[in-house]
């Protein structure tokens, strides 16, 4: 039961990436709005339960980097 819930929790990180990237890409959200790093904040968050368990640290690694950008855009606009 563990391995199925981190795998739905995977995929639905995997799926909030990508629906946020679709949104960039057909001009439908601001790359620096919230949302949009919000959706990469949530979703490289879920990616790293997954990548974690399964022992892929570098895709850990990698999400962990994406979270302090997201952060550092978040802030930043937060700010202004």
């Amino acid at each position: 039961m563990e391995k199925l819930i981190v795998d739905i929790i995977g995929w639905l990180g995997s799926a909030l990436l990508v629906t946020a990237y679709i949104l960039v890409s057909k001009k439908r959200i601001d790359p620096e709005a919230i949302p949009y790093q919000g959706m990469n904040l949530g979703g490289s968050i879920m990616l790293i339960v997954n990548s974690y368990y399964y022992g892929a640290f570098p895709s850990t690694a990698v999400n962990v980097v994406w979270i302090f950008i997201g952060l550092f855009y978040i802030s930043k606009k937060l700010k202004a």
